[in-house]
């Protein structure tokens, strides 16, 4: 079959090649791909410049929507043609703590698709029967492909750190996650969202306000803290968001956030910070870390994408077949899209 590989550890080494298909294994089922968004990751993957452990070669993708190819005789409850996504969280030891108090998305011994298990930039993905949802009836394969990256947007903004109604939040980044927190901030009945990015973001800064953004600011034109405590009580947000990948961002967030305000680490960065955290402790911030998502998250976006809360389409780019993958890849990377999905039956 044939699948997006990443074949070597240096920029570029990603290209279609045939890939081994996948056997059906007892206690699985086998999901064939219909469509598959391109995450942030993916990018970092083709450049060679991820921060998470990897394994090479390996089919990228993680973000699938599709329809159940197989069932192993041992799987009940699931049958040829289900509608599906499914979880990014290909395995995990399911006897830690972590996993056994429903944080699977934290277990040490988690395997995830695209990264260390081939992943759904191919024709076949194998998969365990705890990491798939059903469909609904209303969201398209393209639609329910963004449901993953929707996912962490809500665990970032509504299970770890918290919107409440009125609230000024600050949304660094406005790359795919970035515009999803947008989405759910307002959701939550934030009062007022500020949407920080870069010249390259232009176009996509433009789809923030079409998404709700408050204000849009280019941090190499106006400065960010001055705009965020021009607002309210002049103390600054109540929540940052860090979706952009760069650790620097810690720092300007550190003097945008209010005291006893919160910052949330959505996006990687594998860059050392060399100023100080003390604003940190003065300001009494909380900070939290945000990885992923377990299934009650998928089961939550899924039915907002059907009552239309959330819209998948207002920062769906463009959909591409696999061979023309690059287009996507580079939509993404130049900023003219928010979101790529690849379409595995054009």
């Amino acid at each position: 079959m044939k699948g997006l590989l990443k074949y070597g550890r240096r920029d570029g080494a990603v290209e279609v090649r045939e890939v081994p298909a996948p056997e059906l294994l007892d206690g699985h089922v086998l999901i064939e791909a219909r469509a598959v968004g391109v995450c942030g990751s993916d990018l970092h993957m083709w450049h060679d410049t991820h921060s998470w452990p990897t394994r090479v070669p390996v089919v990228l993708g993680h973000e699938m929507a599709g329809v159940v190819a197989a069932v192993a005789d041992d799987v009940s409850a699931w049958e040829i043609g289900d509608r599906v996504v499914c979880e990014t969280a290909a395995s995990i030891c399911g006897e830690c703590t972590l996993c056994r108090t429903g944080r699977y998305n934290l277990c040490p011994g988690r395997e995830g698709y695209g990264a260390t298990r081939d992943g759904a930039f191919a024709e076949l993905l194998l998969a365990q029967p705890r990491v798939l949802h059903r469909i609904p009836d209303n969201v398209s394969f393209e639609q329910a492909a963004l449901t993953e990256p929707f996912a962490v947007a809500y665990n970032a903004l509504v299970e770890r750190a918290t919107v409440a109604p009125g609230d000024l939040v600050v949304v660094q980044g406005i790359g795919a996650i970035g515009a999803l927190s947008l989405q759910v901030a307002r959701l939550r009945g934030a009062g007022l969202v500020v949407v920080l990015g870069t010249p390259v973001d232009a176009l996509r800064l433009e789809k923030a306000r079409a998404l709700g953004a408050d204000r849009i600011v280019d941090v190499t034109a106006e400065d960010p803290v001055a705009v965020v405590r021009s607002y309210g009580d002049v103390l600054g947000a109540d929540l940052v968001v860090d979706a952009t990948g760069v650790s620097a961002a810690l720092r300007p967030a550190l003097d945008m956030v209010r005291p006893l305000g919160s910052i949330v680490k959505i996006g990687w960065g594998p860059q050392a910070v060399d100023f100080s955290l003390d604003p940190l402790v003065a300001k009494a911030v909380t900070l939290y870390g945000s990885f992923s998502h377990t299934w009650a998250t998928w089961e939550r976006v899924l039915q907002l994408f059907s009552t239309g809360r959330l819209d998948p389409d207002a920062v769906l780019g463009g959909v591409y077949p696999l061979e023309d993958w690059r287009s996507g890849f580079e939509a993404m990377e130049s900023g003219r899209n928010i979101k790529s999905v690849i379409s595995m039956t054009s």
